[in-house]
């Protein structure tokens, strides 16, 4: 059993506001002190196509966006490329920041590689860091990083702003006691979420099957049977139709407007929900659509995972992005309807392996059934009895792993600035792994579109996952 975390026995003062105190024997250096900089080239413009089949991994902002453990890209570039693009090679151990918009995203290389400008790459000067410790550090100074950042057309932070932040910086051996305290809690956490993960599938798996019989089949079980005639649907009551999704609904695809993050963060109201593919992602001032409407994802890797609800109902005023079809009810339930989109496999349909996309085209010509409305709304009714346990279980594993994820960011945080002490929790640590087994990663991010807590707690407790 592993020693819980205490206090220091001794603080001082950092001199930074948003640091505050820090343990006494600790160190506070500004980040140019500790790291060398490189800063990433840019994209090199004469004879592309042959620069890019080399064997150097070239790393993009939108790569550090998916992992914090860089072994990889979808780009490599030649030697020759790079004396192109003046840029400079990156040893492994480096820590790589994003400069440019999205600011304070950070990753480790793992493998020699070079970056795009959009890139800063941290050195150790006098190996007075570890890296996975440096890694964790850098990962709790993003909202300071952030802060710093200037620009309107895009935001960016300066090599001279990012060298001035300040680093708190504990002896080498005590870094590695919070790398491997850390390792050791993210691997308990990992497990926990693995196993609610699971649950959540089988739970939604019941729904799906639930949801099928019912808008394939109806609610009544003494109705005759007919061949539809569709493959994927089989057979269905015989008072039904067989319909397509175009003779169901209008397309208002016309009128979606898309809003940058940069436009999105200039507004001040933020009154009205901004939908993307997969559900609400932003407020804005002001509104597009009117009443309700289904919305169908068009394009990410929902279409293929389906982590998320691919058919959602927006009611009210709000705004929909160029990622999501906006489909109005022409005649029927729109539950009903909606409940038989997202039951849907869409493979077919799908276009895309990188970037999995339906089109307006693909949508508007699947075949669906079409029982008379008021069945549509008795089978509706029936639907939101039969799965609101099933829903409910859902939302509660849901908030489970965004306390999960939340106790995982306040733990990096109060280890990397002080405010626990793990020495003696690191020895009593089993010794499972070694130091280059440590995984320090990214865990699955099941929590993005996590619902608000409710006063009922989670079922599991954080002193659980403690223990």
């Amino acid at each position: 059993m592993t020693v819980t975390p205490q206090h220091y026995s001794e603080y001082k003062k950092s001199g930074v506001s948003w640091l505050g105190d820090v343990p006494a024997h600790w160190g506070v250096r500004r980040l140019k002190t500790v790291f060398s900089k490189i800063v990433g080239g840019s994209t090199p413009s004469s004879a592309e196509p042959s620069f890019w089949d080399g064997d150097v991994v070239w790393i993009t902002p939108t790569d550090v966006s998916k992992t914090q453990r860089l072994r990889t890209s979808l780009r490599r570039i030649t030697r020759e490329g790079l004396k192109s693009c003046s840029s400079e090679l990156v040893p492994p151990g480096s820590i790589i920041v994003t400069s440019r918009a999205p600011v304070g995203n950070v990753a480790l290389a793992e493998t020699e590689l070079c970056t795009n400008q959009g890139c800063k790459a941290l050195l150790s000067k006098d190996d007075s860091i570890l890296p996975l410790y440096g890694l964790a550090l850098m990962q709790v100074l993003k909202p300071e990083i952030q802060s710093l950042a200037t620009g309107t057309t895009f935001t960016e932070i300066s090599t001279s702003t990012l060298g001035d932040v300040p680093l708190p910086l504990p002896p080498l051996d005590e870094q590695a006691a919070i790398v491997q305290y850390l390792d050791y809690k993210y691997r308990r956490i990992q497990r926990y979420i693995g196993a609610k993960q699971k649950l959540i599938k089988l739970l939604e798996e019941q729904k799906r099957a639930i949801t099928h019989d019912a808008v394939t089949r109806g609610i009544d079980g003494d109705v005759l049977l007919k061949p539809s005639g569709v493959e994927w649907i089989g057979d269905v009551p015989e008072h039904w139709r067989i319909s397509r999704v175009k003779a169901e609904f209008q397309s208002l695809n016309r009128h979606r407007i898309p809003l940058s993050s940069t436009e999105r963060g200039e507004m001040s109201l933020r009154t009205y929900d901004y939908y993307g593919a997969s559900g609400i992602i932003d407020k804005v001032d002001n509104f597009l659509f009117e009443g309700e409407l289904l919305l169908i994802a068009e394009d990410g890797a929902n279409l293929v995972l389906r982590n998320l609800p691919l058919a959602i109902i927006a009611r009210g005023r709000y705004w929909v992005n160029n990622h999501a079809h906006i489909l109005k009810v022409r005649r029927g339930n729109i539950e009903y309807l909606a409940a038989m989109m997202e039951t849907l496999n869409y493979q077919p349909w799908i276009s895309g392996a990188a970037q999995p996309k339906l089109t307006q085209d693909r949508i508007m010509s699947i075949a669906i059934t079409v029982p008379p409305p008021e069945e549509q709304a008795r089978i509706a009714a029936f639907l939101q009895v039969a799965t609101q346990p099933l829903e409910a279980a859902i939302d509660h594993a849901r908030r489970e792993i965004t306390l999960l994820h939340e106790y995982r960011s306040r733990l990096i945080a109060d280890l990397v600035t002080g405010k626990l002490d793990v020495r003696e929790a690191a020895v009593s640590i089993p010794d499972e792994i070694s130091p280059e087994d440590m995984i320090l990663d990214d865990m699955e991010s099941f929590a993005e579109n996590g619902q608000e807590d409710d006063d009922s707690g989670p079922e599991v407790s954080l002193e659980e996952v403690e223990a």
